[in-house]
C-alpha cells in the first residue's frame, strides 16, 4: 500500500490551477492554427490571429488567458492501492484551489446560488473521482468559464428520436448559443447512461486530446458529421460569421435504459483549459 500525504495534493492542485489559467495545451493551439487556415472570412481570420496573439501574451507575461478563470472542476483517478495521510482529501483539494487562485491572482467567481454571496477564494471545487487499478493518483484541473457552461444543455430524448434526434438537439443548442460561448468552440457530448452520467460524460469528453476521434467507428462518424453540421451554421469566430464555429466534437457514450436516450452537450470556449499531474 503506497501512501501520499494530502499536503502534496494541495500543492499540486494549486499549481495546476495557475497553469491551467495561463497556458493553453499544444493540441488546442494547433487546432486554432489549422482553423485560421481554413477560415474564409477576413474578419474571422483577424479574430483567429488575435486569439493566437492573446495566448502568446498570456504565456509570456504569465497572466490569465481569459478574465473568466472559471469554476474549478477537478477529476481524480485514484489507484485502489493508494492511501492518503495527513487529512481529508476533499479539504486538501479545496485548499489547493484556494491557494492557487490567491497565488496566481486569479479571479474568484464562485458564490452561493441563492444569496449570490461570493466565497472569495473560488471554492468549493467540483470534484469527480474514479477508483482505478494501481497506486498512483492522477489529477486533472479544468477551470470552466461561465459563458460556455451557461449555454450547455441536457435533454432526455425518446429512443425513437435516434441519431437524427441527437443531431437536431445538438444543432439547436449551438444555434441558440450563438456568440455567447465565445466560439470557436469544442463540443463535449455525452450520450446514454442516466441524466447525471450523460452530463458527466459530456464534460469528460472535453478532456480528450483536442481533435482526436473516438475509438468507436460509429461514434467517430457521428463526431465528424456533427463537426461539419456545426460549422455550416455560419456562426463563426466570436459569433461574427465564418465557416469555423467549432474546432472539434468529442462524443462519449454509455449503455442506457431501453426507455431512455439522455443527451448532454457541454460547450467549451476556445480557451479549452486543463492541466494534469500524476503523483
Amino acid at each position: 500500500m503506497r501512501e501520499i500525504n494530502v499536503a502534496q495534493v494541495t500543492e499540486t492542485v494549486a499549481q495546476l490551477c495557475i497553469d491551467a489559467c495561463l497556458y493553453l495545451g499544444d493540441d488546442v493551439v494547433e487546432l486554432l492554427r489549422q482553423a485560421r487556415k481554413k477560415e474564409v472570412s477576413d474578419f474571422g481570420c483577424y479574430i483567429f490571429e488575435r486569439l493566437l496573439e492573446n495566448l502568446n501574451i498570456a504565456a509570456e507575461q504569465e497572466i490569465p488567458i481569459c478574465q473568466d478563470t472559471g469554476m474549478t472542476v477537478v477529476f481524480l483517478k485514484i489507484g485502489q492501492e493508494l492511501h492518503f495521510t495527513g487529512g481529508n482529501l476533499t479539504d486538501a483539494i479545496n485548499k489547493g484551489v484556494r491557494l492557487g487562485y490567491q497565488r496566481g491572482y486569479l479571479r474568484k467567481s464562485v458564490l452561493t446560488p441563492l444569496e449570490r454571496v461570493n466565497t472569495n477564494d473560488n471554492t468549493p471545487a467540483v470534484i469527480h473521482t474514479a477508483i482505478v487499478p494501481g497506486d498512483r493518483l492522477k489529477i486533472i484541473v479544468a477551470p470552466k468559464g461561465g459563458g460556455s457552461e451557461n449555454m450547455s444543455r441536457l435533454k432526455m430524448l425518446k429512443p425513437a428520436d435516434g441519431i437524427e434526434g441527437i443531431k437536431k438537439f445538438v444543432l439547436e443548442t449551438i444555434v441558440e448559443a450563438g456568440a455567447s460561448p465565445c466560439p470557436p468552440i469544442i463540443l463535449g457530448i455525452g450520450i446514454g447512461g442516466t441524466m447525471e452520467k450523460a452530463a458527466l460524460m459530456s464534460k469528460e469528453a472535453l478532456l480528450r486530446r483536442a481533435g482526436t476521434s473516438s475509438s468507436d467507428p460509429i461514434v467517430a462518424k457521428l463526431e465528424k458529421e456533427m463537426l461539419e453540421l456545426v460549422n455550416k451554421t455560419g456562426i463563426g469566430p466570436q459569433g461574427l460569421g465564418g465557416n469555423v464555429t467549432a474546432l472539434a466534437v468529442h462524443i462519449e457514450t454509455y449503455p442506457t435504459h431501453i426507455a431512455a436516450l439522455p443527451v448532454a452537450v457541454n460547450i467549451q470556449c476556445h480557451a479549452a483549459r486543463h492541466q494534469e499531474a500524476i503523483l
